[in-house]
């Protein structure tokens, strides 16, 4: 299984997408990774992998991309001019199948755009979402989408989102009958954007799917429900905020055993169990976002991810395509209204 990686869309340079990318080959027997972006400094990374990497340099192929989309470029500037840039070149060997998948830390609108013009999209869907999984509780989490690419949808959008969602659960993570929600400003039916009221009447006669209606903010992380749909304005808000939360307690929990002599003792012992929350809450553990309606996998990356961030966005994307995720939703969106 060979993953694409453009390497030179993070905040960090390709040092965090290249170790990321070492870090997830060595996690999963069979799995290799073609490396884009400039082919000496690429070189040079291989050649300086931490040593617990070092292994990994022989599972990494280097492919020579000059260039590179900036975070602040258009869309229609990189569709214009980015030929020659790591991630256009990334995707178009995905779209060639050198690579089963691609994955970039790059930006975003870029990336949908160049994805969907190589790619296409799958059972006419007009353009993809962005979807990820959020931490909920107990150990589950919940499908979210979408978290930025379509901010003004109409109802038919989302329904096609709640549609995408509930097989990305059903197939990827197994669940049976995935329960599918709107996220809304209340439970009441009166409540919510004409979209939204409309798109839960055409949801509730959707006989294949767990429709269970509307759900607020505190529901997503309370896990009443395995995905949640909204349009992309809110779902980004919501994402940014939760991750912000998360990082602010985390902090908050260290602090406050920090700040006394015997809250440092408490501390010590409670010490196993923090590291638990920190794992549990971290953002780093649930990167990678799936665009997903694309006839092939692209997983979006945090831009500011460090390598064990990126390794979990080239994780996702392997498991996506072991569960050949486009084709199940071809499949089962080819027959949609």
């Amino acid at each position: 299984m060979r993953i694409a990686i453009d390497t030179m869309g993070g905040d960090a340079g390709p040092a965090a997408a290249v170790q990321g990318a070492a870090a997830a080959v060595l996690a999963r027997p069979g799995l290799q990774a073609d490396l884009f972006g400039p082919g000496d400094r690429l070189s040079d990374e291989l050649k300086n992998l931490p040593r617990h990497l070092a292994a990994a340099g022989s599972l990494l192929s280097v492919h020579h991309a000059p260039s590179l989309i900036r975070q602040d470029q258009r869309p229609t500037d990189a569709l214009r001019r980015g030929g020659e840039t790591s991630m256009a070149m990334m995707l178009k060997h995905v779209a060639a199948r050198g690579s089963v998948a691609g994955v970039s830390a790059g930006n975003t609108g870029a990336l949908m755009a160049l994805a969907r013009r190589e790619l296409g999209t799958v059972a006419d869907i007009p353009r993809p979402a962005i979807c990820t999984a959020i931490p909920t509780r107990g150990d589950g989490r919940c499908y979210l989408l979408d978290l930025g690419a379509n901010v003004d949808v109409s109802a038919g959008r989302l329904v096609d989102f709640a549609r995408m969602g509930e097989v990305m659960a059903r197939h990827v993570d197994g669940i049976a009958a995935p329960r599918v929600a709107l996220l809304n400003v209340g439970s009441e039916g009166t409540k919510g954007s004409n979209a939204v009221r409309e798109a839960d009447a055409l949801l509730a006669e959707v006989d294949a799917l767990n429709y269970i209606g509307f759900v607020e903010g505190d529901g997503i992380f309370a896990g009443l429900a395995d995905v949640v749909v909204c349009d992309g304005f809110v779902g980004n808000a919501v994402l940014k905020a939760s991750e912000g939360l998360a990082r602010m307690l985390i902090e908050r929990v260290q602090a406050t055993f920090d700040s006394h002599w015997s809250s440092r003792l408490v501390g010590m012992l409670a010490r196993p169990a923090l590291r638990r929350l920190k794992s549990e809450l971290d953002p780093v553990r649930y990167n990678g976002a799936s665009l997903l309606g694309l006839d092939g996998i692209v997983i979006k990356s945090h831009g500011s991810a460090d390598a064990t961030g990126f390794s979990y966005a080239v994780l996702r994307a392997a498991q996506e395509v072991s569960r050949d995720l486009p084709a199940r939703l071809a499949l089962e969106l080819g027959g949609r209204n």
